[in-house]
């Protein structure tokens, strides 16, 4: 058995274990296999073991992937999502080659994926990315200006508002892992109460996805638990 799989099974288990602990039907919970940095052999054994969606973060690096593996592999049906942040002059091979969007921070990145989303493609699934943590680093809406922007995204045609991301400030202790989660499930209600048909909440990864889950993700992303240690380019 490849380490790969070894290790895909190790977080389906812990995925598992997370929703059984926290009274949560499994079913309800994804895995994104984040797999930047990692090549299309790596995507391929992951694909071969089952998994069928994964998440980018640099788009050269994911168009690449994308096209390889189509070319090599044309038998594997994946779901690719981009999870990165996107500037405005990247939005066309993005709405062009991706099923879901993550990271969409501004009404108008929205506005150029809605319009640049070719027709014959399902609508683009978008989430919105909250500042949850009120970090000056970090991409993303601030909690209170999300119901505005929420409601522009859903009015766009060809795309598909699924729900909220978040990339919470890190916190080694599980309570305190848990409260960005809780603040950005609470918001997610608020947006539903207000009309908004949600059914997304992207949180959660290796080190504090046990808490995400006990906090509602429904989407955990993933990926040196599963490929390893990540060797970034110099």
């Amino acid at each position: 058995m490849s380490v790969i799989r070894q290790n895909l099974q190790a977080v389906r288990q812990r995925i598992t274990d997370a929703a059984d602990s926290a009274q949560r039907d499994v079913h309800g919970i994804d895995l994104l296999v984040v797999s930047k940095t990692f090549n299309a052999d790596a995507v391929i054994a992951a694909a071969e073991a089952g998994q069928a969606a994964f998440g980018e973060n640099y788009l050269q690096e994911a168009l690449d992937k994308i096209n390889t593996i189509h070319a090599t592999r044309p038998d594997l049906a994946l779901e690719w999502h981009f999870i990165g942040p996107i500037q405005s002059n990247k939005t066309r091979p993005i709405a062009e080659h991706f099923d879901w969007v993550h990271s969409v921070d501004r009404e108008k990145i929205a506005q150029r994926l809605s319009e640049q989303r070719p027709a014959e493609l399902p609508p683009l699934n978008i989430c919105l990315q909250v500042n949850i943590s009120g970090e000056a680093s970090k991409s993303g809406v601030l909690p209170a200006d999300a119901l505005a922007v929420a409601k522009a995204i859903s009015a766009l045609p060809r795309l598909r508002l699924r729900g909220l991301m978040a990339i919470p400030e890190a916190e080694g202790d599980e309570a305190q892992q848990r409260a960005p989660f809780r603040q950005l499930h609470a918001l997610f209600d608020q947006l539903r109460a207000a009309g908004l048909q949600l059914d997304t909440l992207s949180m959660g990864m290796s080190a504090d996805m046990t808490a995400a889950i006990a906090e509602g993700a429904t989407i955990v992303r993933i990926g040196s638990a599963i490929f390893g240690t990540r060797e970034y380019a110099k």
